[in-house]
């Protein structure tokens, strides 16, 4: 059973005390008035989470009424008192950090009467908490028909001005080769860049034709560094298969820097060995990154 707030007194909560039973917040609890049996250490286990720290034991029905758990939170810079009921056995700590080490808990059992048990200390330690990234702006990079290349380019509609003219009317497509004999996907349109580029965003637009077949459906976003070691950074699916529709990726924090891009279609639309796509935009991502681990506490 996770954490039972059914003795939980609000004004009890967060409060100063010197130890865990000098300045208990009394409060009507019906039950055994029996000393209470205090929390063995070997029966509480912790859980390292990010930015979390998750404490487990084994109540004993009978060995005390309601159960009293401190610890120090840096991040408060003050100590937090939790009250919870003799059915608990699971406590989830939030907000806490990897960086600070051990935290200890202090355990302490308490009877009907208010009388508490020896003081158990439990020490533990949190995950690292995650990083929180923020896209603060894109910005769009030009290209030029010298930079693209495609594995199937057709013969006669794989025209790679089309992919970067800002046009996305029916008549400027770019489609990979659909003419015997076909070879299957996936097929890739590649972008050899001039500079390095690392957080990036991409975009394209869905040829505007009556047709149903050909639609990328899926694909992955492939980087390199040197144009032959390619790494999957992205998987994308559920691509929309209608016509003259915009699809734009998140932010992408690949962690490297690369020269080299692909949109590398694996499925289309109809299961067909081709597809086609009205225009490509590739962005550099201006990406803010707060991380809780690092950051000052003054």
């Amino acid at each position: 059973m996770k954490l039972n707030f059914k003795y939980i007194i609000a004004a009890g909560l967060l409060v100063c005390m010197a130890g865990c039973d000098d300045k208990l917040e009394t409060f009507e609890v019906v039950g055994s008035t029996a000393a209470p049996v205090a929390i063995a250490p070997s029966t509480v286990s912790s859980q390292a989470l990010p930015g979390q720290i998750n404490l487990s034991w084994e109540p004993v029905e009978g060995a005390y009424e309601y159960l009293k758990i401190k610890y120090y939170d840096p991040l408060q810079k003050k100590e937090i008192y939790l009250v919870a009921s003799n059915g608990t056995s699971e406590l989830l700590i939030d907000n806490t950090r990897a960086r600070f080490g051990d935290y200890s808990f202090f355990f302490q059992t308490f009877n009907a009467a208010n009388q508490g048990s020896a003081v158990t200390e439990i020490k533990a330690a949190s995950g690292a908490a995650p990083a929180v990234n923020t896209e603060v702006s894109r910005t769009k990079v030009n290209l030029t028909v010298e930079q693209l290349s495609c594995n199937y380019p057709d013969a006669s509609e794989g025209i790679f001005k089309y992919l970067i003219d800002g046009d996305t009317g029916s008549s400027s497509f770019f489609h990979t080769n659909w003419h015997s004999p076909q070879a299957p996907l996936p097929h890739y349109i590649q972008i050899d860049f001039n500079e390095e580029h690392e957080n990036f965003a991409f975009e394209y637009y869905t040829r505007d034709t009556s047709n149903s077949d050909g639609y990328p459906t899926s694909a992955e976003l492939q980087i390199s560094n040197d144009g032959a070691n390619w790494e999957t950074v992205s998987a994308l699916s559920g691509l929309p298969a209608v016509r003259k529709t915009r699809y734009a990726t998140e932010f992408i924090m690949p962690g490297k820097k690369f020269k080299h891009f692909r949109f590398n279609v694996t499925t289309s639309s109809q299961s067909k060995n081709y597809f086609h796509i009205g225009e490509i935009v590739f962005y550099d991502a201006e990406v803010d990154i707060y991380d809780p681990e690092t950051v000052s506490l003054d």
